[in-house]
């Protein structure tokens, strides 16, 4: 799901369905399960009215959220302050929160950046034991 964020709340599109667009809350959790009931309902109505849809909905299948910057910027936020992600990143606090008001976007680097940033984070937390 290509994900992103609006004044509104978290919004998203798949490829995979033509025309399937859905937006919501503002929390990630509750938007998740939105995405999962519109889906749901998305592929129920294709079934009923005997219009096609792809096949991988027929088996189980796990929604992948694809983030742009400013969505993930905006998930993050609350959770980490921009001190905190430039010391994950190495992108400047102010530029971060420029991206994550979206009043400018990030080159493609600068997006790797942060993508790589908590890909670290998070395989470092993944290997703490207690």
């Amino acid at each position: 799901m290509n994900t992103s964020y609006s004044d509104t709340g978290f919004c998203c599109a798949c490829d995979l369905l033509p025309g399937w667009v859905v937006g919501g809350s503002d929390d990630f959790d509750t938007f998740r399960r939105e995405v999962k009931e519109s889906v749901e309902f998305y592929i129920e109505c294709a079934k009923k009215d005997g219009d096609e849809y792809p096949s991988v909905f027929d088996e189980e299948y796990e929604i992948v959220y694809k983030f742009d910057v400013q969505g993930l910027l905006q998930m993050y936020q609350g959770i980490f302050s921009f001190s905190a992600l430039q010391t994950i990143t190495g992108i400047n606090q102010k530029q971060l929160a420029h991206y994550a008001a979206g009043r400018s976007k990030p080159r493609p680097l600068q997006s790797q950046k942060i993508a790589s940033g908590l890909h670290r984070l998070a395989n470092q937390l993944q290997n703490v034991t207690v």
